[in-house]
């Protein structure tokens, strides 16, 4: 019977099995550096908003805490957005006339929200406390990244559950004293990791990675 196969097709066989190898490795890896992109995750993504509101200028430059704004923040899950109301303080007497501000205006005269888009948004499997966390000295840097040096606001972190595990599983190197965890400008001391033992045991601060702890 003559043979079907050359002996070249050994080779094309072994080819194959190398090239379809690489074909799956490479579709993985384009699937993991995928995943962990901006595309999906938003890190870095300045997302459309009613107001273009810049916390460069109302936190950076003029110094407004977080707390006048985020008033919540210290006593519930949620930071809380500020009403139209806040907004207004100031701007009944400054910026009166300006066009950029007409919705916020508007907000306030027909007593209706501004809708914002949520910028920093988890999924609804999971829950996140903001108060306890400021109870615990991580400061609002920590996560939100520094917001005075944002024109507009963008997702700092990727929020992925391994970006909070690496901070649950050794959350001592991300505290600092209660009283400047709104503080954008805070400046560590020089024996900072020798402090931050100490504000854990004052906090009460420890690992934390129990599937319930975020998963209710």
């Amino acid at each position: 019977m003559a043979q079907v196969f050359t002996k070249s097709a050994n080779a094309f066989a072994r080819s194959s099995l190398v090239a379809g190898l690489l074909l799956v490795a490479g579709a993985g890896a384009g699937l993991w550096v995928l995943a962990r992109s901006g595309y999906v995750t938003r890190q870095g993504l300045v997302l459309e908003q009613p107001v273009p509101f810049s916390h460069d200028h109302h936190v950076g430059q003029i110094g407004i805490d977080c707390r006048y704004c985020h008033t919540a923040v210290e006593t519930s899950a949620t930071a809380g957005i500020p009403p139209t109301a806040t907004c207004m303080n100031c701007h009944k007497q400054l910026w009166t006339n300006a066009a950029l501000l007409e919705p916020v205006r508007a907000s306030f005269r027909d007593n209706l929200p501004l809708a914002w888009s949520k910028v920093h948004d988890l999924p609804d499997f999971v829950y996140f406390d903001h108060s306890i966390h400021v109870a615990k000295g991580v400061a609002c840097v920590t996560c939100h990244g520094q917001v005075d040096r944002m024109p507009l606001m963008y997702q700092f972190p990727s929020l992925q559950m391994e970006w909070c595990l690496a901070c649950h599983r050794d959350p001592v190197k991300n505290l600092r004293p209660r009283e400047e965890v709104t503080n954008v400008a805070w400046q560590p001391p020089v024996d900072l990791e020798k402090r931050q033992h100490e504000w854990a045991q004052l906090y009460a601060v420890k690992s934390k990675t129990s599937c319930s702890t975020c998963h209710r």
